[in-house]
């Protein structure tokens, strides 16, 4: 590596921020995901940083070379990004990287040699970076907590997830989706270790140094995504490993009381930044590590294996005939839930053999992993539901939105109707089709015409295009005809109001329409929310739920749950969907749910049916 001469950057607090600009930035790492294969070919990480301003920025960085994106290890680490891209995502500043992206990364603890990691060969670094980063340590020092993930083995507690900073001693295969990693940070921990049983030929590793050390040895199974990076190691690697999962597990033996070991697994999937990352012997965490390891008492640890009685087989994770470790077996459902209870707490878990055996109705928290649903596309499972007839109903094609429009494009304007005290009209003629007549009438606000960005118009005679168009530019748009006496709603086969890419319906048999001067009664005429322009109008709004099965399965049974909601489980609207369906990939991950479930009777014909229904659950927002 080499440093090279430059001018001097720019760089930009992050409080400073504009959408659609290039900028250079220093922040300290609030949180981060290791760099992973997204579900294209390049690597994805995710960073969040902060700087003095007390402002966040979350920046979403891709390559298709691992190396070259931001080397970090712990929370608190110090970042120099280059030539980063400030976009603008749910009205929060968010950071991508661009042609010629750079970034260095540093070690945020106060006296650590100012030492840059970077791939690149060479960059730039001045003695104004080198008082950037000592300010900013200073700074982190008393605003950033030291991360409390960091454990050691003496101090896991069930039930915990945690990082682990510790040295490789030897990994082996277990099967497809499954790998063995057996680490050591020169602690002892305060449950007896699983073991998974592995035969010694399929062990890669010192046989020799792993029973001497055996006590002070755990066994981890990693799992998907994660068990290409555990095949790369390399024996004696030291490693950071994010989010590990522990479980406190009873072990019955027929000659003895129930014993207790303590499980480790690192569950698929990047939520909470799981990963796997080698760090340099450089490194302070490892220098220290080193120390612990070599005062570790080797001798007590030889002497205990050699005093103590052989583990019982009974204590081991035990293989299937065909070599490999049953799902169940090892307790896949410990997988981190991509769901969160949002009440019931005191409902203690029921496995699903149980719930099938019951009568209903009765209400339960489940834990098991999603096995199918139903549509496989999110956008086809998007309904309109009336709250007041409860009918449901599917959202318009654009084909018959258009037919409907085109339609009543051919009636002509009446212009008795136009420039009234709510609104101001302009008519014009389309070039083809006949000339046909279109009017837009700019509804006003205390007799004065507000800016596009606030203003709500009405059209008559235009089409979907053009409807459109005019909905990207103006607040909000609403398809009128012309009544006998006033302009009326075209017809509730068609949205009653257009806000950007999101189309509100009205139920047609709940709906008492009244005329468009009925506006009027709204105090504000710059806001347009939907629920107040449905109650001006006399339309009965309809709302966009998810209609899905859920197809679950927790190792004991089966079951179908249905789940109908508008913005709760998914934490975004059902209407957002037909426009971004970046969902869809959380679920075709098939995670695991904690959720509850209610039964319910239905008569189908002289049969009656129970069936269940998805309540008071969540996806967490790490999955959004």
């Amino acid at each position: 590596m080499s440093l090279v001469p430059t001018s001097s950057y720019i760089y930009t607090p992050l409080n400073q921020l504009k959408g659609g600009t290039i900028v250079n930035v220093y922040g300290v790492v609030k949180f981060f995901k290791p760099p992973y294969l997204s579900k294209g070919t390049d690597y994805c990480s995710v960073v969040t940083i902060v700087d003095q301003t007390n402002v966040k920025l979350t920046c979403l960085l891709f390559s298709g070379n691992y190396e070259a994106l931001p080397v970090i290890y712990k929370i608190g680490d110090i970042v120099r990004f280059h030539r980063l891209k400030i976009q603008v995502y749910k009205m929060e500043p968010q950071g991508i990287n661009t042609s010629g992206f750079a970034s260095l990364t540093f070690e945020g603890t106060l006296g650590a040699p100012v030492i840059p990691r970077t791939s690149n060969k060479c960059y730039s670094f001045t003695v104004g970076d080198h008082k950037m980063v000592e300010a900013l340590r200073v700074w982190a020092s008393t605003h950033i907590s030291p991360s409390s993930t960091l454990v050691q083995l003496c101090d896991v507690q069930p039930m915990q997830y945690f990082d682990l900073t510790c040295q490789l001693l030897g990994k082996a295969e277990v099967d497809g989706t499954s790998f063995l990693l057996k680490v050591w940070d020169g602690k002892k921990t305060p449950f007896p270790s699983w073991r998974v049983l592995i035969q010694a030929h399929a062990l890669e590793g010192d046989l020799n140094q792993i029973h001497r050390l055996q006590t002070l040895t755990i066994d981890i199974l990693v799992y998907d995504n994660h068990v290409q990076v555990a095949k790369s190691l390399k024996i004696g690697n030291f490693l950071r490993i994010y989010s590990l999962h522990t479980k406190l597990q009873s072990v019955n033996l027929a000659t003895q009381p129930s014993s207790l070991s303590l499980e480790f697994h690192l569950h698929g999937g990047t939520s909470y930044g799981r990963g796997i990352r080698i760090l340099p012997e450089s490194n302070s965490d490892v220098e220290q590590l080193k120390k612990v390891l070599e005062s570790a008492d080797l001798t007590a640890c030889h002497h205990h294996s050699a005093s103590s009685q052989p583990e019982c087989e009974d204590s081991f994770v035990t293989l299937s005939s065909s070599g490999s470790v049953s799902l169940y077996e090892v307790e896949r459902c410990q997988q981190l839930s991509a769901t969160i209870l949002t009440d019931h707490q005191y409902l203690e878990k029921t496995p699903l053999c149980a719930i099938l055996k019951q009568k209903a109705p009765q209400q339960y928290r489940i834990r098991a992993k999603l096995r199918s649903y139903k549509p496989k596309r999110l956008f086809q499972s998007v309904k309109l539901h009336c709250p007041k007839c409860y009918s449901l109903q599917e959202v318009p094609h654009e084909d018959s939105l258009n037919t409907i429009l085109q339609d009543a494009s051919t009636k002509i304007p009446d212009t008795r109707l136009h420039n009234t005290l709510l609104y101001d009209s302009k008519t014009w003629s389309t070039e083809d089709q006949g000339g046909r007549k279109v009017a837009v009438h700019f509804v006003k606000n205390d007799g004065i015409l507000p800016l596009s960005n606030d203003c709500l118009i009405l059209i008559e005679g235009g089409t979907l295009g053009e409807i459109f168009k005019l909905s990207s530019k103006f607040h909000s748009v609403i398809p009128v005809r012309s009544g006998q006496e006033d302009l009326e709603l075209l017809d509730l086969s068609v949205p009653f109001l257009i806000q950007g890419n999101v189309y509100y319906y009205g139920c047609k048999n709940c709906s008492c329409l009244r005329t468009i001067q009925n506006l009027n009664s709204l105090a504000n005429k710059t806001s347009w929310i939907p629920y107040s322009v449905a109650e001006a109008l006399g339309v009965v709004p309809l709302e966009y739920v998810f209609v899905m099965t859920f197809t679950l399965d927790d190792g004991t049974g089966v079951l179908e749950a249905f789940l109908m909601d508008s913005d709760k489980f998914f934490q975004i609207s059902a209407s957002e969907i037909l426009n971004d369906d970046d969902l869809q990939r959380s679920l075709d991950a098939y995670p695991w749910l904690e959720c509850f479930i209610k039964s319910y009777n239905v008569i189908n014909g002289k049969e009656q049916q129970i069936y269940y229904q998805i309540f008071d659950t969540t996806v967490a927002e790490d999955l959004i």
